[in-house]
């Protein structure tokens, strides 16, 4: 299984060769507002750039499919799908993929406009919520969402490692995931360092069903994919993927095998187990990165928690774990602000993605990524990001640096 966590040190790129799939017919999923379809193949200008990158990554890093969409000032640049969903299935970019940490974003959204309204204060502590939780009293709000609680990220712990790969169709409760962070002391007095847990994650949506007294999906939906039009966005609360799939498969447990189906249910909370498909990602990419669903003053704070400056390995948390947040590179309030930046990018369970803007050139950048047989280690949709960053705006850092 092997899920990668939201780091501070991503993927350089690299830049790499195939051709687009076209639908034959504009291609409309249940509940879709609008199709989500293949642009024209672009002859010249930044959608040939965009596309060639994504064509050269998908040949060095052997890939299966790349769906990637890129927008300026909200403006189609380049709507593509490359390679194979499964044998002889085209990889279109209206088909619908597991869209991991883009939730803990939306989660951070929805608290920051509960704070807003004054129903719940970013500093209350988690035992106003849920009093059973581990080291409730001392964990805050502001810190489950920041990722500065100090508890421990169970998708590190061996053993469940060992359970998950030994059983990827096994359905895991919140309390079965929160047992191995509390199973461990703190990696530090709350607030005071940044380590990623999942766990977080998994206590936030649990509280802001309790702040707001309404499910977590039905929260997201009202607060999130609505608001933005995200029709193709939807909590699943089965390994179920809605129509059209793109197939994931993964060398995760050994032999190279389908993982489309795993059980997602230990990713994040309840409610907010996404799945999405490419258009969605980067209407989602442009709202988060411009502040569209949050005060200037909450997303202020969206952008910099307080967290910037901490990390850094101590006698009780390694480096390794306990991750330097600078100005330049650090984890918001559920996202990753990285080089003027500001992203996600899952990888878990053979997929990988990013949804990425840049406030300075209003550039989105939204790609997810299958793998094949022989891809290396990684999230190499971070690395077709880089290079579409690299060639569109040449005057800034890549989002994964170098």
């Amino acid at each position: 299984m092997r899920p990668s966590r939201p780091v501070l040190l991503l993927l350089a790129a690299t830049l790499v060769a195939a051709s687009p799939a076209t639908a034959a017919a504009p291609e409309r999923a249940a509940g879709t507002a609008r199709p989500c379809v293949a642009s024209p193949p672009p002859r010249g200008g930044e959608g040939r750039e965009a596309l060639n990158i994504a064509q050269r990554v998908k040949t060095e890093q052997h890939l299966n499919s790349v769906l990637v969409r890129v927008t300026r000032d909200g403006e189609e640049i380049l709507t593509a799908g490359l390679g194979e969903s499964m044998t002889g299935v085209p990889a279109r970019p209206g088909m619908h993929f597991r869209a991991g940490s883009v939730a803990i974003v939306h989660m951070g959204i929805v608290l920051l406009q509960l704070v807003d309204e004054k129903k719940a204060g970013l500093d209350d502590p988690l035992s106003r919520w849920l009093p059973d939780a581990p080291h409730a009293d001392e964990i805050t709000l502001r810190m489950l969402g920041s990722s500065t609680s100090g508890l421990h990220d169970y998708v590190t712990d061996p053993k469940f490692l060992a359970e998950l790969e030994a059983a990827p169709f096994r359905h895991w409760t919140p309390e079965q995931l929160v047992a191995y962070p509390a199973a461990h002391p703190l990696w530090y007095e709350p607030g005071t360092d940044w380590n990623y847990s999942h766990a977080n994650f998994v206590l936030l949506g649990a509280a802001l069903e309790k702040i707001s007294g309404t499910p977590l999906d039905e929260l997201l939906r009202q607060r999130v994919m609505n608001p933005l039009g995200l029709a193709d966005t939807r909590n699943e609360s089965t390994p179920e993927i809605q129509p059209p799939v793109l197939h994931a498969f993964t060398k995760e447990r050994g032999p190279y095998e389908e993982s489309t189906f795993w059980n997602p249910s230990w990713t994040t909370a309840p409610g907010a187990v996404l799945t999405t498909h490419v258009c969605d990602l980067a209407r989602s990419a442009e709202a988060v990165g411009t502040g569209e669903l949050l005060s200037p003053a909450a997303f202020r704070t969206q952008l910099d928690p307080g967290t910037v400056g901490l990390g850094g390995g101590t006698k009780t948390c390694p480096a390794t774990v306990c991750l330097r947040n600078t100005a330049a590179e650090h984890f918001g309030l559920g996202v990753l602000v990285m080089n003027g930046w500001i992203l996600t990018n899952p990888s878990f369970s053979g997929y990988a993605a990013v949804q990425a803007y840049l406030p300075a050139e209003r550039l989105a950048i939204a790609v997810a990524t299958t793998k094949g047989k022989d891809t290396p280690e990684g999230n190499t949709a971070q690395t077709i990001a880089n290079g579409i960053a690299e060639a569109l705006a040449p005057g800034h850092p890549a989002p994964g640096g170098r």
